[in-house]
C-alpha cells in the first residue's frame, strides 16, 4: 500500500504563497518516506504561524518560543508507520531570508527532517548536527526534491489540503 500523506496549512487557508508549496512539501515527504521503505505509512505535515508551533513546543518540549519543526511518530493499528510532522512556516522564511535561499527549500529541507525524525533517525544537537549521518540523506533528499522540482513544477494536486 503506497503511503498516505496529508499536507495542510493550519489557521490561514487560502494563504496562496504557502498553498503553492503544499504539492511539493507532499513530494518532499513522500521521497523520504520512499527512500526509507516505508510503503505502508501515513504522515500529516502541517504548517503553522509562529503563535501556534510555540504553543506545541513549550507545551510538548518544554521549550519558550517559536520553533522550526517539531514531529512525533505514532504507532498505527497493525503497527503501520504513523507521524505527524509540524514546521513553523513563519520560522522557516525567516531562515531562508537569512541563508539567501528559496522558502521552499527551507520547506522541503524541514519536511524531510521532520519525516526522518518519524522514522527513527536522530541527530546530536548543536552545531556538530551538520556533521551526522542524518544531516547527510536529508540534504541529499532536499538535493533531489528540489531538482526534480526545477524539472517538473509541482502542481497543488486533488485532495492536497
Amino acid at each position: 500500500m503506497p503511503p498516505e500523506i496529508t499536507v495542510q496549512v493550519e489557521d490561514e487557508p487560502g494563504r496562496g504563497d504557502l498553498d503553492a508549496h503544499l504539492a511539493l512539501l507532499r513530494r518532499a515527504a513522500e521521497a523520504t518516506l520512499r527512500r526509507a521503505r516505508a510503503d505502508d505509512a501515513f504522515l500529516s505535515v502541517t504548517l503553522l504561524p509562529d503563535a501556534s508551533i510555540a504553543a506545541m513546543n513549550a507545551a510538548h518540549l518544554g521549550h519558550a518560543g517559536p520553533t522550526d519543526v517539531i514531529s512525533f511518530r505514532l504507532e498505527g493499528p497493525d503497527g503501520r508507520l504513523e507521524g505527524d510532522v509540524y514546521v513553523g512556516h513563519e520560522v522557516a522564511a525567516r531562515t531562508a531570508a537569512e541563508e539567501r535561499i528559496p522558502a521552499a527549500e527551507e520547506l522541503v529541507r524541514l519536511t524531510v527532517h521532520g519525516t526522518l525524525h518519524v522514522l527513527g533517525h536522530d541527530h546530536v544537537p548543536g552545531p556538530e548536527r551538520t556533521a551526522g549521518e542524518m544531516w547527510r540523506l536529508q540534504e541529499e533528499l532536499v538535493r533531489e526534491v528540489m531538482r526534480e522540482a526545477s524539472a517538473a513544477p509541482a502542481r497543488p494536486e486533488a485532495g492536497t489540503q
